[in-house]
């Protein structure tokens, strides 16, 4: 597969991956390699890694346990520290190995240790793969509120293999699923058309909706690095997703959601926001519901819960003078950005989800 060109790194893929990576450590003259892992890349990805490393670099492993749970400032602390008792210098490098909360948390610690070091991102997950890996956002969650804290910072490079994905349960590859169809639904419909039947689906075919997938989502940030524009259009189903997430985060009475199914939520509900609007037909939020709907179990709210989850919303980060914005779909393909939806429009969304 062709390199990607992104600002300011390429996206390298399967076997070219390495071979550039090795490229860059001689060229870039690193005094000291750091690899960050969670308990499931350390154990599952690694050694893989490792073994495709070349370099004389001295290498040193860091490793936290996985979960969303501990993507917060408290284990940039940890970190940091680490860094410094390691021997780390601004001319060390952060290789991120692992999924969203990898890619998330070490691009930040990596941009904000003595005034920003290197990073590369070696996504793992297919969630990481197609979105959290790729476009420089990098930050953490305060406390049950998703991504509050961060900075916009490209890494050196993004190396996609796929073969990690051999290690993925389902679920998780359902998780990372919810993105690539969010980028069908918000820039291509043909591209969407593709998940019609999943049944279908090869391995072989995999490999090609991801490596689609990450160039509609580039082709997007390239176009707005900074979000004040047409980037926005990847908030899609994340406005009220995010919400849900944090919700379940923070209870102690409800699972932990992954991110995707999550946002596969807030995609259904933000679909329905569309048709409200008029923005989709009533055929078009049908079909979306279907497909979605075939992929995703029915996440069940409760009638208390409503009420709290628009709460959260009110700390979006998205959100400007005190207005909950949406990204919400124009037709299938495309997408109409700045859009507000009262509470009341919101109910309706979840009522009809919930029947």
């Amino acid at each position: 597969m062709q390199a990607i060109q992104a600002n300011n790194y390429e996206i390298h893929f399967n076997e070219q991956a390495y071979s550039s990576l090795n490229r860059i450590l001689v060229a870039q003259q690193y005094s000291k390699l750091f690899i960050l892992v969670d308990t499931h890349s350390h154990s599952d990805c690694l050694s893989l890694f490792l073994a495709q490393i070349a370099t004389e670099i001295e290498i040193e492993i860091i490793e936290i346990e996985s979960g969303e749970t501990n993507k917060t400032i408290e284990t940039c602390v940890q970190l940091w520290h680490s860094l410094t008792e390691l021997g780390g210098d601004r001319k060390s490098v952060l290789i991120n190995l692992g999924g969203g909360v990898i890619s998330d948390l070490g691009g930040f610690v990596a941009s904000t240790f003595k005034r920003g070091i290197d990073f590369i991102n070696v996504p793992t997950t297919l969630l990481a793969m197609v979105d959290a890996s790729i476009g420089g956002k990098n930050g953490v969650d305060l406390d049950h509120l998703k991504n509050q804290i961060g900075v916009i910072n490209s890494p050196k490079a993004v190396l996609i293999d796929t073969v990690f994905l051999e290690t993925l349960p389902q679920n998780e590859m359902r998780s990372g699923l919810a993105e690539m169809l969010k980028h069908g639904l918000i820039y291509d419909k043909a591209y969407w058309q593709k998940f019609a039947d999943l049944n279908q689906f090869t391995s072989d075919d995999l490999e090609g909706l991801i490596y689609e997938s990450v160039v509609i989502k580039n082709t997007i940030v390239s176009q707005d690095p900074t979000e004040n524009g047409i980037r926005k259009a990847l908030n899609f189903g994340h406005t009220l997703g995010h919400a849900i997430e944090s919700y379940f985060l923070e209870s102690t009475s409800k699972k932990t959601l992954l991110h995707g199914e999550a946002i596969a939520m807030g995609m259904i509900l933000e679909s329905y926001l569309s048709m409200e609007k008029k923005l989709i037909s009533k055929a078009e939020y049908l079909e979306i519901k279907s497909v979605i709907g075939s992929v995703f179990e029915k996440i069940r709210l409760n009638e208390e819960d409503v009420a709290p989850i628009i709460q959260l919303m009110v700390h979006d980060k998205k959100n400007e003078y005190g207005k909950v914005q949406f990204a919400l779909l124009d037709g299938i393909g495309k997408i109409s950005i700045n859009q507000y939806a009262n509470h009341e429009m919101i109910q309706r969304a979840i009522s009809d989800y919930k029947s």
